[in-house]
């Protein structure tokens, strides 16, 4: 890990502990890469909930309640499903932040729509949990990295989560 990262992460950690809230993450093409930079931080027990690493379309909606026909219709690789990813990972956590992940880190999947090197995120924070639903607010970040390299579109995928999550942590109550 980077120092860069390891002070992002162990910042998001820290402003998660003092006001007493958890974090799932929900990953794509990062493979579990946000959730491991996050638990390598001392301490993290008291922000992390857990983490959904949703490689496949059937994983997205089996483990996070992605509605498959929101897949077929925009593709894995987009705003819709990260947005969804990032409630479903609320919904099935005991977390109040989550963040959301889903990209093409090549070298080889991109299309002209879609190059290599695109990447969908979104972060959602909660507002309030009902029995049957809950309040959110949610946001999205579209990144293209360009073809540098599946590592390097990854890495740069941790940190802009990261960095979601820092900024959401700051807006929690």
């Amino acid at each position: 890990m980077t120092p860069s990262l390891e002070k992002i992460a162990s910042d998001v950690i820290q402003l998660c502990a003092q006001k007493g809230i958890m974090i799932a993450t929900a990953e794509s093409c990062t493979g579990g890469l946000v959730a491991g930079t996050l638990t390598a931080i001392a301490g993290s027990s008291v922000a992390v909930d857990r983490g959904f690493v949703t490689y496949s379309n059937e994983a997205k909606t089996e483990m996070l309640g992605v509605d498959p026909g929101l897949i077929a219709a925009h593709g894995a690789v987009s705003r819709d499903v990260a947005l969804a990813m990032a409630a479903g990972a609320l919904q099935l956590s005991r977390a109040a932040l989550s963040v959301s992940i889903t990209g093409i880190a090549g070298p080889g999947g991109g299309t002209a729509d879609k190059p290599v090197g695109l990447v969908h995120f979104a972060g959602a924070r909660l507002l309030s949990r009902g029995r049957e639903s809950l309040d959110f607010t949610a946001v999205h970040r579209e990144e293209r990295f360009g073809d540098i390299g599946r590592a390097a579109v990854r890495e740069k995928s941790v940190e802009v989560a990261l960095q979601l999550l820092l900024a959401l942590s700051a807006e929690a109550n």
